[in-house]
């Protein structure tokens, strides 16, 4: 196989006294990487979690070329440009009624990040001691440092500590616990909170794990009767993930604060939006400058981003790919319950695109150096299956068949049987 074993580069989340080698993509087209060699992967996680339709999806790639003819790259402070209006207003009409503003960024962590400050800032010109954020137990927001003061405490930013400020945690709402969860939230909501930030309906790097409809809705409730924010880090689950556009409107709520990333230019080029109601906006509008919103990066609106972002957007209301969403979620809630009474695994559960479940083995956590070997067995046999520790899961992009998933689900299967035997 095409590996690069001598290279100065530093890649993410890896430990490379473990990992040495990385394979060489040449190629990418649908579900599916080619590298160098002519070796084949099937992208069974969209290349975390960013690729939608699939990769060089012809009309997100037409839109890039387009705009690298006009315009490329330009300071968005005091200047703009049609695609960064466009696709302002287009995403103002496709979200939850009352997110009126939009703030670019150009990551989840960055979304992330303006979404803190953003609350922070609001408490602050309304003239109110509000500082404390609270977040729910296992999440995972981000790699900054605000982000990672609302995640979960973790080997991920254990020698960040002495940075990261103090967040109240609410437990995780699991099946049969979830009143547990929203009597915490309601504590510390009631002791004057500045904002809740949650991942609705599933936490991604934090396992997997998965809570329903009506709890979102009572966190909403309880957060508005407190007048804490309530923030989506909706960078995983929105465009699709967890079968509707966004996974607040399967609650029929609306967040103070919605982030998309991963999925907002079908996992093409980097961009990120922090949108926010009205009042959020007007508290930082004031003859004041020293009550502006001061965050910025370089690259804010990329103009080829955000062309690519409209053209991804054409995709969702011109085409068929709510239907080919839809068509996915039910593959893949057949394939689960291939595996929901099977004794090697626990917890499998689906929720819309995304299935998960995970192995009975004695090692837990994300360090499991199961996944390891996990990674390498799935690898060998051409997929692109990276478990978080001995949790398994399978997040493809919408243009996967079922024959391609199947590769998918029989390697799982095979690893199992590898486990049981002491093979793997």
């Amino acid at each position: 196989m095409s590996v690069v074993t001598n290279s100065p580069v530093w890649r993410p989340f890896t430990q490379h006294a473990l990992q040495p080698g990385a394979f060489k993509i040449a190629h990418a087209e649908g579900a599916w990487l080619t590298a160098e060699d002519g070796t084949r992967f099937l992208d069974a996680i969209s290349s975390w979690w960013v690729i939608t339709h699939g990769h060089r999806q012809p009309e997100i790639m037409a839109a890039i070329r387009k705009q690298t003819e006009t315009l490329d790259q330009i300071i968005f402070a005091g200047f703009t440009h049609e695609p960064a209006e466009a696709l302002a207003r287009r995403l103002v009409e496709i979200t939850q009624p009352g997110l009126d503003y939009v703030f670019y960024s150009d990551s989840g962590s960055t979304a992330v990040e303006v979404a803190i400050k953003m609350a922070l800032g609001y408490w602050r010109n309304r003239g109110e001691a509000r500082t404390r954020v609270i977040a729910m137990e296992h999440s995972y927001h981000g790699d900054t440092v605000g982000t990672m003061s609302a995640g979960a405490r973790s080997v991920f930013n254990a020698p960040y500590e002495p940075l990261l400020f103090d967040v109240a945690r609410v437990p995780f709402p699991e099946k049969g616990k979830e009143q547990e969860a929203l009597d915490a939230l309601e504590r510390y909501c009631r002791e004057g909170a500045a904002a809740f930030i949650v991942e609705p309906l599933i936490l991604g790097a934090g396992g997997m794990l998965t809570y329903g409809q009506q709890t979102l809705v009572e966190m909403k409730r309880i957060c508005e009767k407190y007048r804490t924010l309530f923030i989506a880090d909706e960078v995983m689950t929105g465009f699709g993930r967890t079968g509707t556009l966004f996974a607040c409107e399967q609650a029929g709520i609306t967040p103070d604060i919605a982030c998309y990333s991963k999925g907002l230019t079908g996992g093409a080029v980097p961009l990120a939006v922090t949108m926010c109601k009205r009042e959020i906006y007007d508290a930082h509008y004031a003859p004041e400058r020293a009550r502006a919103f001061f965050h910025s990066s370089s690259f804010t609106a990329n103009p080829i981003g955000c062309a690519a972002a409209l053209a991804n957007l054409d995709i969702w209301e011109k085409t068929d790919a709510r239907a080919r969403v839809t068509n996915l979620c039910v593959m893949q809630g057949a394939r689960a319950a291939r595996f929901a009474h099977d004794p090697r695994f626990s917890e499998v559960r689906h929720l819309g695109t995304i299935v998960a479940m995970d192995l009975k083995v004695s090692q837990s956590g994300y360090l499991a150096t199961i996944s390891l070997d996990l990674m390498r067995f799935f690898n060998a046999r051409g997929l692109l299956l990276r478990p978080l520790g001995p949790t398994l899961y399978v997040l493809p992009p919408y243009c996967v068949t079922g024959e391609e998933l199947d590769l998918a689900y029989d390697a799982i299967d095979a690893a199992a049987d590898q486990l049981a035997s002491g093979a793997l």
